[in-house]
Formats: C-alpha cells, sequence, structure tokens
C-alpha cells in the first residue's frame, strides 16, 4: 500500500483502520491536512484537535458523518473511542443521535493555510481481508482546486 500511496504524488491519499488510525498517508495527504499524519485518529482529532475546525470550514457536517460512521463500524475498539470522547459536548450530543452511516464517498472542502480553498472528491477503496480503508481526495479536473492542489505537490 506504501508504494501505492507514493505513487499517486499528486492525489493526496492515506490509509485508515477500522478505529480510524491513520496508519499510513503520502506526502500530499500530509500536507493537504495534518490530520492525516499516521498515528493520529481521525475521530479523536475531529472533535479534540481545535485546528480541524479551521481545515473544514463545513466541520458540523463532517463532525456528524464522522459520529455516523463511527456508529456503523464494527472495530470492537470503538466503544472505547466514544467512551474517551465523552468530555466533548459536540461528539456526546452526536452520539446521541445514534445516526448510522457507513462513510461514504462526497465532495469536502478544505480551508488550506497557503493553498486556500479546495474541494477535493473523497474516493473509499476498502482493502480485502482487513478493515483497511483507502482514502483519496481529487479535484475536479481543469478548477481552481486542481490548480491550487497541484501547488501544494
Amino acid at each position: 500500500m506504501r508504494r501505492l500511496l507514493d505513487a499517486w504524488s499528486g492525489i493526496p491519499a492515506y490509509v485508515r483502520n477500522g478505529r480510524f488510525d491513520v496508519v499510513a498517508a503520502n506526502k500530499l495527504a500530509m500536507a493537504l491536512a495534518p490530520l492525516y499524519q499516521p498515528g493520529r485518529n481521525l475521530v479523536r482529532d475531529m472533535f479534540l484537535d481545535p485546528a480541524v475546525r479551521v481545515v473544514f470550514p463545513d466541520w458540523p457536517e463532517i463532525a456528524a458523518q464522522t459520529v455516523a460512521a463511527l456508529r456503523a463500524s464494527t472495530d470492537s475498539r470503538n466503544a472505547e473511542l466514544a467512551a474517551s470522547l465523552n468530555g466533548s459536548d459536540e461528539f456526546r450530543r452526536l452520539w446521541a443521535l445514534h445516526d448510522v452511516r457507513p462513510a461514504r464517498d462526497e465532495t469536502k472542502r478544505f480551508l488550506h493555510p497557503y493553498a486556500g480553498m479546495l474541494v477535493l472528491r473523497r474516493q473509499s477503496l476498502a482493502v480485502a481481508g482487513s478493515d483497511l480503508v483507502i482514502i483519496a481526495y481529487q479535484p475536479e479536473p481543469g478548477s481552481p482546486s486542481a490548480d491550487s492542489l497541484a501547488d501544494l505537490a
């Protein structure tokens, strides 16, 4: 998977496990957003890292999608992860809604400190025989986001 991620030099891509831990990422994913650094947990960062609210201008919607995807995950460690986030009012409120929805491919907006606003399409690829998922982001060809992403590469 590492070679695949690195071959996608113009596409931000990372691998996460069923607990939403980032286990690998290419350079462009790490340049796009700090939460895509290997070793980070996407759910914890969504609610406990204030910088993530700046990265995602649509944070309320993305936070709700994150909690729904966590509920949809079958990883047995996620109950412990959810309990560790009870200190976050936003997490508790969203968890109480009992929304269950797997992560899906969608368009996300990123606000990068140097590249500005990026509108990218999220694609997810399940890795057969594991709980790993490869996430890749693509801009619309010829768009301002494509130009800005190329500047980050």
